[in-house]
């Protein structure tokens, strides 16, 4: 490699969601702590043009799918795929350029068995898995050497007078939070709501407030037309004007690569309580950095959101622990465990 190695990041995602906030953490974590030239090959319209525009040593390549782009791309050193296309974007570029590339898998599905998935993971320099279930399964089809290198968190900025705004919308009430996109199938928002049902009566000093936007807003929010203490917040720009002003954090998701968004949960000092699914555990120790509960069970959550309330120590002893693990989960620490791999 050149003393002055060239990465090509390609996420050729249409919108912007977690995998894409990782991919641009590590951009710039990479251009603040290592001398390096960075291409990021994305969408015309994709998010990520606008969100490093100003990084310096970073330029873009144009690649709408997997077949772009290719012979437009200056020669570089490495291609790192952030995301499924860009796996196999990956794989073509070098059996057409012969370039070296390493793949980032994020989702905690296993691997479906086409010819495609196993030319892209086979040829590839090195496969990583951002929690230690993904990296499992991958590593069950003995494609080639796996190393595990988790996300990061952002140390989002907070604006602390839109967080005081924010609670002040809401006098005498511990407020229970939940940030995701609203897709039930993935995050799981009715667990939630039906929990919330279980506690309304019961703990009306208890108040649920939902973050983000989806396919299942409309459907979600028809389930809980019925309930008075459920607050549908949007999507908001900067969701760290937010976190602090939580009492609590609920994250019941149903299958979860490995739930990056709690990082910034944590970093903000809020207790969690969390679905036991795909990477959660690997952040969420239970009764340490969290709470775990059962996927799909209502009740559970219900239950584990009135042990937390009722136990100040617990939240203050939980809170200490998530804050003593964070040290692992740094953009440096990504960036250095990435430059690893791509230098070696």
């Amino acid at each position: 490699m050149t003393k002055t190695p060239t990465i090509m990041h390609v996420n050729l995602a249409k919108g912007f969601r977690g995998g894409e906030r990782q991919t641009e953490l590590l951009i710039k974590a990479l251009a603040k702590h290592f001398e390096v030239k960075q291409i990021v090959a994305c969408r015309d319209d994709s998010p990520l043009r606008d969100r490093l525009a100003s990084v310096p040593n970073v330029s873009f390549l144009t690649a709408n799918h997997q077949l772009s782009g290719h012979f437009a791309a200056p020669h570089v050193d490495i291609v790192h795929a952030h995301e499924a296309k860009a796996v196999h974007w990956a794989y073509l570029h070098k059996l057409l350029r012969q370039v070296p590339y390493i793949l980032t898998r994020r989702v905690d599905t296993p691997i479906k068995e086409k010819w495609s998935n196993k030319a892209s993971y086979r040829n590839a320099k090195m496969r990583v898995g951002i929690s230690t279930l993904i990296a499992e399964h991958i590593r069950d089809k003995h494609w080639g050497e796996v190393e595990q290198i988790p996300s990061t968190l952002a140390h989002l900025e907070a604006n602390r007078q839109e967080g005081e705004a924010f609670k002040a919308e809401f006098p005498n009430k511990i407020l229970i939070g939940h940030v995701g996109a609203l897709v039930d199938r993935h995050k799981g928002q009715t667990v939630l709501i039906d929990a919330a049902s279980l506690l309304e009566k019961s703990h009306p000093a208890l108040h649920f407030v939902f973050f983000g936007d989806g396919a299942d807003k409309e459907e979600l929010k028809a389930y809980a037309k019925h309930l008075g203490n459920i607050t549908w917040m949007g999507f908001k720009n900067n969701i760290g004007d937010y976190l602090p002003f939580l009492d609590m954090f609920a994250f019941p998701s149903r299958n979860e690569g490995l739930g990056s968004t709690l990082l910034d949960v944590m970093d903000a000092g809020v207790p969690i309580i969390a679905s036991r699914v795909g990477g959660i555990p690997d952040i969420i120790l239970d009764q340490e950095t969290g709470l775990l509960v059962p996927p799909n069970d209502s009740k559970a959550l219900k239950e584990a959101i009135v042990t937390l309330y009722e136990s100040p120590s617990l939240q203050e002893q939980l809170k200490a622990g998530a804050t003593a693990r964070l040290i692992n989960y740094t953009p440096q620490k990504m960036a250095e465990r990435y430059m690893a791999i791509y230098t070696r």
